[in-house]
Protein backbone atom coordinates (compact mmCIF):
# COMPACT_ATOMS: atom_id res chain seq x y z
CA UNK A 1 0.00 0.00 0.00
CA UNK A 2 1.93 3.52 -0.91
CA UNK A 3 1.85 6.00 1.38
CA UNK A 4 1.41 9.44 1.21
CA UNK A 5 5.13 9.81 1.96
CA UNK A 6 5.98 7.50 -1.49
CA UNK A 7 3.17 9.10 -3.60
CA UNK A 8 5.08 12.55 -2.78
CA UNK A 9 8.42 11.56 -4.11
CA UNK A 10 7.24 9.51 -7.08
CA UNK A 11 5.25 12.82 -8.02
CA UNK A 12 8.89 14.67 -7.26
CA UNK A 13 10.50 12.16 -9.74
CA UNK A 14 8.07 12.90 -12.31
CA UNK A 15 8.21 16.72 -11.98
CA UNK A 16 12.04 16.78 -12.29
CA UNK A 17 11.84 14.15 -15.20
CA UNK A 18 9.61 16.74 -17.45
CA UNK A 19 12.12 19.41 -16.23
CA UNK A 20 15.09 18.09 -17.52
CA UNK A 21 13.53 16.79 -20.81
CA UNK A 22 12.11 20.15 -21.49
CA UNK A 23 16.19 21.52 -21.21
CA UNK A 24 17.13 19.19 -23.64
CA UNK A 25 14.73 19.52 -25.85
CA UNK A 26 15.39 23.30 -25.88
CA UNK A 27 19.46 23.11 -25.93
CA UNK A 28 18.87 20.94 -28.81
CA UNK A 29 16.76 23.30 -30.61
CA UNK A 30 19.08 25.69 -30.10
CA UNK A 31 21.85 23.93 -31.15
CA UNK A 32 19.65 23.29 -34.63
CA UNK A 33 18.67 26.78 -34.74
CA UNK A 34 22.00 29.16 -33.26
CA UNK A 35 21.53 32.84 -33.15
CA UNK A 36 22.78 34.79 -36.35
CA UNK A 37 25.01 37.38 -35.97
CA UNK A 38 24.08 40.97 -37.85
CA UNK A 39 27.09 42.62 -39.10
CA UNK A 40 27.66 45.52 -41.25
CA UNK A 41 28.65 45.28 -44.75
CA UNK A 42 30.17 47.78 -46.81
CA UNK A 43 30.93 46.96 -51.15
CA UNK A 44 34.45 46.91 -52.41
CA UNK A 45 34.23 49.95 -54.93
CA UNK A 46 36.21 52.02 -57.43
CA UNK A 47 36.46 55.87 -56.87
CA UNK A 48 38.78 58.67 -57.98
CA UNK A 49 39.18 59.86 -54.78
CA UNK A 50 41.35 62.30 -52.66
CA UNK A 51 43.01 60.52 -49.61
CA UNK A 52 45.31 61.64 -47.02
CA UNK A 53 48.71 61.30 -45.40
CA UNK A 54 50.27 63.00 -42.34
CA UNK A 55 53.83 63.37 -41.49
CA UNK A 56 54.95 64.70 -38.00
CA UNK A 57 56.19 67.98 -38.64
CA UNK A 58 59.16 70.10 -37.13
CA UNK A 59 58.20 73.89 -37.47
CA UNK A 60 60.88 76.46 -37.86
CA UNK A 61 61.67 80.02 -38.35
CA UNK A 62 62.73 80.96 -41.86
CA UNK A 63 65.49 82.71 -39.45
CA UNK A 64 66.54 82.08 -36.08
CA UNK A 65 69.62 83.71 -34.62
CA UNK A 66 71.49 83.49 -31.36
CA UNK A 67 72.11 87.31 -30.28
CA UNK A 68 75.22 87.39 -28.20
CA UNK A 69 78.05 89.69 -27.08
CA UNK A 70 81.04 90.39 -28.92
CA UNK A 71 83.08 92.29 -26.05
CA UNK A 72 82.92 91.76 -22.43
CA UNK A 73 81.29 95.06 -20.16
CA UNK A 74 78.27 95.49 -18.09
CA UNK A 75 74.73 95.52 -19.24
CA UNK A 76 74.09 99.30 -19.71
CA UNK A 77 70.51 98.88 -21.01
CA UNK A 78 68.34 96.41 -22.71
CA UNK A 79 65.78 98.84 -25.67
CA UNK A 80 63.40 95.73 -25.95
CA UNK A 81 61.05 93.58 -24.26
CA UNK A 82 60.95 89.63 -24.39
CA UNK A 83 57.92 88.54 -27.48
CA UNK A 84 58.27 92.06 -28.76
CA UNK A 85 58.03 92.68 -32.70
CA UNK A 86 61.82 94.96 -33.83
CA UNK A 87 62.69 95.84 -37.05
CA UNK A 88 66.25 95.52 -38.94
CA UNK A 89 68.30 97.95 -37.40
CA UNK A 90 65.91 98.85 -34.49
CA UNK A 91 68.97 99.21 -31.37
CA UNK A 92 68.69 95.97 -28.57
CA UNK A 93 71.41 96.49 -26.07
CA UNK A 94 74.23 98.66 -25.02
CA UNK A 95 77.10 97.22 -23.00
CA UNK A 96 79.15 99.56 -21.68
CA UNK A 97 81.68 101.43 -23.64
CA UNK A 98 84.12 103.73 -21.65
CA UNK A 99 86.88 101.03 -21.76
CA UNK A 100 86.65 100.79 -25.84
CA UNK A 101 85.69 104.67 -25.91
CA UNK A 102 89.42 105.19 -24.41
CA UNK A 103 91.02 102.77 -27.15
CA UNK A 104 89.35 104.10 -29.55
CA UNK A 105 90.92 107.42 -28.49
CA UNK A 106 94.19 105.92 -27.77
CA UNK A 107 94.72 104.70 -31.62
CA UNK A 108 93.75 108.19 -32.69
CA UNK A 109 96.60 109.43 -30.87
CA UNK A 110 98.77 106.50 -32.28
CA UNK A 111 97.54 107.55 -35.68
CA UNK A 112 98.14 110.79 -35.61
CA UNK A 113 101.59 110.22 -34.10
CA UNK A 114 102.30 107.44 -37.14
CA UNK A 115 101.13 110.51 -39.69
CA UNK A 116 103.45 113.12 -38.14
CA UNK A 117 106.50 111.08 -38.23
CA UNK A 118 105.97 110.17 -41.60
CA UNK A 119 105.66 113.44 -42.51
CA UNK A 120 109.34 114.27 -40.72
CA UNK A 121 110.60 111.07 -42.67
CA UNK A 122 109.21 112.80 -46.10
CA UNK A 123 111.06 115.64 -45.20
CA UNK A 124 113.78 114.32 -44.40
CA UNK A 125 114.18 112.61 -47.58
CA UNK A 126 113.80 115.73 -49.46
CA UNK A 127 115.99 117.29 -47.57
CA UNK A 128 118.46 114.27 -48.27
CA UNK A 129 117.64 113.99 -51.80
CA UNK A 130 118.90 117.95 -52.51
CA UNK A 131 122.27 117.44 -50.85
CA UNK A 132 122.74 114.47 -53.42
CA UNK A 133 122.05 116.30 -55.86
CA UNK A 134 124.75 118.85 -54.98
CA UNK A 135 127.26 115.74 -53.97
CA UNK A 136 127.27 116.90 -50.37
CA UNK A 137 126.47 113.75 -49.59
CA UNK A 138 126.39 110.14 -50.94
CA UNK A 139 123.56 108.37 -52.18
CA UNK A 140 123.49 105.92 -49.24
CA UNK A 141 122.35 108.95 -47.09
CA UNK A 142 119.46 109.03 -49.10
CA UNK A 143 118.71 105.12 -49.12
CA UNK A 144 118.51 105.67 -45.39
CA UNK A 145 116.42 108.65 -45.41
CA UNK A 146 113.91 106.68 -47.45
CA UNK A 147 114.26 103.51 -45.58
CA UNK A 148 113.08 105.52 -42.18
CA UNK A 149 110.19 107.01 -44.97
CA UNK A 150 108.79 103.19 -45.42
CA UNK A 151 108.97 102.33 -41.77
CA UNK A 152 107.06 105.85 -40.91
CA UNK A 153 104.09 104.80 -43.28
CA UNK A 154 104.15 100.94 -42.21
CA UNK A 155 103.54 102.54 -38.67
CA UNK A 156 100.42 104.56 -40.47
CA UNK A 157 98.86 101.13 -41.75
CA UNK A 158 99.72 99.69 -38.59
CA UNK A 159 98.09 102.51 -36.53
CA UNK A 160 95.24 102.76 -39.07
CA UNK A 161 94.75 99.22 -38.22
CA UNK A 162 94.45 99.23 -34.62
CA UNK A 163 91.61 102.33 -34.82
CA UNK A 164 89.66 100.23 -37.14
CA UNK A 165 89.59 97.31 -34.64
CA UNK A 166 89.49 99.84 -31.57
CA UNK A 167 86.16 101.34 -33.34
CA UNK A 168 84.89 97.81 -34.41
CA UNK A 169 85.02 97.00 -30.64
CA UNK A 170 82.99 100.02 -29.75
CA UNK A 171 80.77 99.32 -32.06
CA UNK A 172 80.14 95.86 -30.50
CA UNK A 173 78.99 97.49 -27.11
CA UNK A 174 75.55 98.94 -29.21
CA UNK A 175 74.10 95.80 -30.25
CA UNK A 176 71.15 96.14 -33.10
CA UNK A 177 68.81 94.03 -34.67
CA UNK A 178 70.07 92.34 -37.50
CA UNK A 179 66.78 91.40 -39.21
CA UNK A 180 62.91 92.23 -38.52
CA UNK A 181 61.55 89.30 -36.22
CA UNK A 182 60.52 88.69 -32.42
CA UNK A 183 62.77 88.77 -29.47
CA UNK A 184 63.06 85.63 -27.56
CA UNK A 185 63.71 85.59 -23.78
CA UNK A 186 66.08 87.53 -22.19
CA UNK A 187 68.31 85.91 -19.87
CA UNK A 188 70.48 88.51 -18.83
CA UNK A 189 69.37 92.10 -17.08
CA UNK A 190 70.95 95.29 -16.69
CA UNK A 191 73.88 95.49 -14.59
CA UNK A 192 74.87 92.21 -15.15
CA UNK A 193 78.22 91.01 -16.13
CA UNK A 194 78.32 90.09 -19.84
CA UNK A 195 81.00 88.31 -21.11
CA UNK A 196 82.38 87.61 -24.47
CA UNK A 197 79.48 85.48 -26.78
CA UNK A 198 77.38 85.26 -23.78
CA UNK A 199 73.83 84.94 -25.13
CA UNK A 200 71.66 87.81 -24.36
CA UNK A 201 68.56 86.55 -26.61
CA UNK A 202 67.27 84.83 -29.55
CA UNK A 203 65.59 86.60 -32.69
CA UNK A 204 62.98 84.59 -35.11
CA UNK A 205 61.86 86.18 -38.36
CA UNK A 206 58.47 84.40 -38.64
CA UNK A 207 56.89 86.29 -41.80
CA UNK A 208 57.16 82.80 -43.60
CA UNK A 209 58.13 79.29 -41.06
CA UNK A 210 59.62 76.17 -42.48
CA UNK A 211 58.15 72.73 -42.03
CA UNK A 212 60.32 70.04 -42.10
CA UNK A 213 58.90 66.00 -42.47
CA UNK A 214 60.21 62.87 -42.69
CA UNK A 215 59.14 60.39 -45.49
CA UNK A 216 60.10 56.70 -46.34
CA UNK A 217 62.39 55.68 -49.14
CA UNK A 218 59.64 54.12 -50.89
CA UNK A 219 57.49 57.17 -50.67
CA UNK A 220 60.14 59.60 -51.65
CA UNK A 221 61.02 57.30 -54.47
CA UNK A 222 57.29 57.12 -55.62
CA UNK A 223 57.54 61.02 -55.77
CA UNK A 224 60.42 61.65 -57.81
CA UNK A 225 59.83 59.27 -60.20
CA UNK A 226 56.12 60.33 -60.61
CA UNK A 227 58.03 63.29 -61.17
CA UNK A 228 59.95 62.64 -63.40
CA UNK A 229 57.66 60.87 -65.37
CA UNK A 230 55.28 63.64 -65.46
CA UNK A 231 52.69 60.85 -63.96
CA UNK A 232 52.52 62.14 -60.77
CA UNK A 233 49.00 63.34 -59.20
CA UNK A 234 50.29 64.22 -55.96
CA UNK A 235 50.46 68.14 -55.01
CA UNK A 236 53.21 69.88 -54.14
CA UNK A 237 50.80 72.00 -52.01
CA UNK A 238 50.17 70.58 -48.70
CA UNK A 239 48.23 71.39 -45.75
CA UNK A 240 49.00 71.52 -42.00
CA UNK A 241 47.51 70.32 -38.97
CA UNK A 242 48.15 71.77 -35.89
CA UNK A 243 48.78 70.55 -32.39
CA UNK A 244 45.25 71.22 -31.30
CA UNK A 245 43.68 69.58 -34.16
CA UNK A 246 42.60 72.53 -36.29
CA UNK A 247 43.72 73.09 -39.82
CA UNK A 248 46.00 76.25 -40.50
CA UNK A 249 44.60 78.41 -42.70
CA UNK A 250 47.59 78.91 -45.14
CA UNK A 251 48.57 76.68 -47.70
CA UNK A 252 52.60 75.53 -47.99
CA UNK A 253 54.43 74.91 -50.71
CA UNK A 254 57.20 71.62 -50.89
CA UNK A 255 60.10 73.52 -51.82
CA UNK A 256 63.10 70.78 -51.42
CA UNK A 257 64.31 67.26 -50.53
CA UNK A 258 66.90 66.99 -48.25
CA UNK A 259 70.32 64.90 -50.09
CA UNK A 260 70.87 62.21 -46.83
CA UNK A 261 68.64 59.34 -46.58
CA UNK A 262 68.92 58.41 -42.44
CA UNK A 263 70.71 54.87 -42.00
CA UNK A 264 68.52 54.65 -38.65
CA UNK A 265 64.82 55.15 -39.83
CA UNK A 266 65.28 55.11 -43.81
CA UNK A 267 63.73 58.20 -44.12
CA UNK A 268 64.57 61.47 -45.96
CA UNK A 269 63.15 64.96 -44.97
CA UNK A 270 61.05 67.07 -46.87
CA UNK A 271 61.05 70.62 -46.59
CA UNK A 272 57.45 73.01 -47.15
CA UNK A 273 57.29 76.73 -46.70
CA UNK A 274 54.15 78.36 -45.33
CA UNK A 275 53.44 81.81 -44.90
CA UNK A 276 53.09 83.16 -41.48
CA UNK A 277 51.30 86.88 -41.76
CA UNK A 278 49.79 86.50 -38.05
CA UNK A 279 52.49 84.76 -36.61
CA UNK A 280 50.70 82.13 -35.41
CA UNK A 281 53.66 79.28 -36.02
CA UNK A 282 56.18 79.91 -33.48
CA UNK A 283 59.56 78.24 -33.73
CA UNK A 284 59.67 74.81 -32.39
CA UNK A 285 55.82 74.18 -32.96
CA UNK A 286 54.98 70.82 -33.77
CA UNK A 287 51.82 69.72 -36.06
CA UNK A 288 51.36 67.08 -38.92
CA UNK A 289 51.88 67.71 -42.47
CA UNK A 290 49.17 66.39 -45.06
CA UNK A 291 49.71 64.99 -47.91
CA UNK A 292 46.62 65.03 -50.60
CA UNK A 293 47.18 62.53 -53.12
CA UNK A 294 44.32 62.21 -56.13
CA UNK A 295 43.99 58.76 -56.95
CA UNK A 296 42.25 57.53 -60.72
CA UNK A 297 40.33 54.17 -60.03
CA UNK A 298 41.50 53.67 -56.94
CA UNK A 299 39.81 50.26 -55.36
CA UNK A 300 38.64 51.13 -51.50
CA UNK A 301 38.24 48.97 -48.14
CA UNK A 302 37.97 50.05 -44.96
CA UNK A 303 41.12 49.48 -43.10
CA UNK A 304 38.63 48.13 -40.08
CA UNK A 305 37.74 46.09 -42.36
CA UNK A 306 41.13 44.15 -42.50
CA UNK A 307 43.01 42.16 -40.07
CA UNK A 308 46.43 40.82 -40.27
CA UNK A 309 47.49 37.10 -39.58
CA UNK A 310 51.56 36.48 -39.78
CA UNK A 311 52.01 39.79 -41.73
CA UNK A 312 49.36 38.71 -44.37
CA UNK A 313 46.30 40.91 -44.74
CA UNK A 314 42.68 39.20 -44.75
CA UNK A 315 38.96 40.02 -44.87
CA UNK A 316 35.82 38.53 -44.66
CA UNK A 317 34.03 38.27 -47.54
CA UNK A 318 30.44 38.08 -47.97
CA UNK A 319 28.99 35.26 -50.43
CA UNK A 320 24.96 35.46 -52.35
CA UNK A 321 23.79 33.05 -49.00
CA UNK A 322 25.17 35.52 -46.73
CA UNK A 323 27.98 33.06 -45.81
CA UNK A 324 31.38 34.35 -44.56
CA UNK A 325 34.76 33.36 -46.15
CA UNK A 326 38.03 34.29 -45.54
CA UNK A 327 40.37 36.10 -48.15
CA UNK A 328 44.03 37.13 -48.65
CA UNK A 329 44.32 40.76 -50.56
CA UNK A 330 47.79 42.52 -51.19
CA UNK A 331 47.60 46.26 -50.07
CA UNK A 332 48.96 48.67 -52.25
CA UNK A 333 48.94 51.83 -49.87
CA UNK A 334 47.54 52.42 -46.44
CA UNK A 335 46.50 55.94 -46.70
CA UNK A 336 44.06 57.64 -43.85
CA UNK A 337 41.46 54.98 -42.87
CA UNK A 338 41.47 53.05 -45.98
CA UNK A 339 43.49 50.95 -48.06
CA UNK A 340 44.04 50.88 -51.76
CA UNK A 341 43.93 47.27 -52.62
CA UNK A 342 46.85 45.92 -54.85
CA UNK A 343 45.32 42.43 -56.00
CA UNK A 344 43.23 39.79 -53.97
CA UNK A 345 39.75 41.41 -54.29
CA UNK A 346 37.54 43.01 -56.71
CA UNK A 347 34.57 45.47 -57.26
CA UNK A 348 31.90 44.41 -56.27
CA UNK A 349 32.91 42.47 -53.36
CA UNK A 350 30.86 42.67 -50.06
CA UNK A 351 33.62 42.55 -46.86
CA UNK A 352 32.25 42.91 -43.30
CA UNK A 353 33.19 46.62 -42.14
CA UNK A 354 33.41 45.87 -38.20
CA UNK A 355 33.81 43.17 -35.41
CA UNK A 356 36.18 40.99 -37.55
CA UNK A 357 37.76 39.87 -34.46
CA UNK A 358 35.16 37.22 -33.30
CA UNK A 359 34.17 35.70 -36.92
CA UNK A 360 35.09 32.77 -38.46
CA UNK A 361 35.62 31.11 -41.79
CA UNK A 362 31.50 29.83 -42.93
CA UNK A 363 29.91 31.55 -40.44
CA UNK A 364 26.17 32.69 -41.94
CA UNK A 365 25.12 36.36 -40.95
CA UNK A 366 22.35 39.36 -41.20
CA UNK A 367 24.39 41.89 -43.26
CA UNK A 368 23.21 45.56 -43.01
CA UNK A 369 24.94 47.53 -46.20
CA UNK A 370 26.91 50.47 -45.66
CA UNK A 371 27.82 52.44 -48.63
CA UNK A 372 31.10 52.88 -49.24
CA UNK A 373 30.85 56.39 -50.45
CA UNK A 374 29.30 57.84 -46.84
CA UNK A 375 31.95 55.86 -44.96
CA UNK A 376 35.02 58.58 -47.72
CA UNK A 377 32.27 61.13 -46.99
CA UNK A 378 32.54 61.01 -42.79
CA UNK A 379 36.24 60.11 -43.66
CA UNK A 380 36.82 63.65 -45.02
CA UNK A 381 34.58 65.57 -42.91
CA UNK A 382 36.61 64.03 -39.83
CA UNK A 383 40.26 65.92 -42.00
Amino acid sequence: MLTIKKVLNLLYLFVFGLLISGCTAQGEVEKKNPEIPTLPVTQVITKDTVLHHDYVADIQAQRHVEIRARVKGFLDNIYVDEGQQVKKGQPLFRISSEEYEAELARTKANLNSAIAAAKGAQLEVDRVKTLVEKRVVTKSELEVAQAKLNAAKAGIEEAKSAQANAATKLSYTFIKAPFTGIIDRIPLKVGSLVDEGALLTTLSDLGSVYVYFNVSEKEYLHHIKAQQQGTSTSSEVVDLVLADGTRYAQKGKIETVEGVIEANTGAIAFRAKFPNPKQLLKHGSTGRVRLTNEVEEALLIPQKAAFEIQDQNFVYVVDQNNTLKIKNFKPRARLSHFYIVDSGLQPGDKVVYEGVQELRDGLTIKPVYIPMDSLLTAQNQSL
